[in-house]
């Protein structure tokens, strides 16, 4: 009996093949059961770490660049861990971010990912 032909990832802008709705990458992206936070390393240890970062770095780097001062409130990866503890913990990666500046970076990188073939 012949298989049913790929169809695209329903993903947007996802340009790859699959079987299923959602090709192997974004497949955990649209899970209903997504992994706490707790789970997903946002632990007590990272609640320390965050608040010691945000002590050392109060201001929010990107309104820092837009020449505002504005007091930081998230501590953001500046690229995304996707599970990788070596690259979460890794505090090059780390920005502070007022939750403004946080929510709309964190829109466009998940709206617009970038695909590495």
């Amino acid at each position: 009996m012949p298989m049913k032909p790929m169809k695209p990832c329903r993903h947007p802008g996802c340009p790859m093949l699959t079987a299923e709705t959602f090709c192997q990458f974004h497949a955990r992206l649209h899970a209903k059961d997504r992994p706490s936070a707790n789970d997903r390393g946002y632990d007590h240890y990272w609640q320390k770490a965050s608040k010691r970062y945000l002590k050392t770095n109060p201001l929010c780097k990107q309104c820092q660049c837009e020449s505002r001062l504005i007091q930081a409130e998230v501590v953001d990866h500046i690229i995304p861990h996707r599970g990788d503890r070596q690259l979460f913990w890794d505090e090059s990666n780390w920005q502070s971010l007022c939750k403004r500046c946080h929510d709309r970076k964190t829109r466009i990188e998940d709206q617009h990912p970038e695909y590495v073939y």
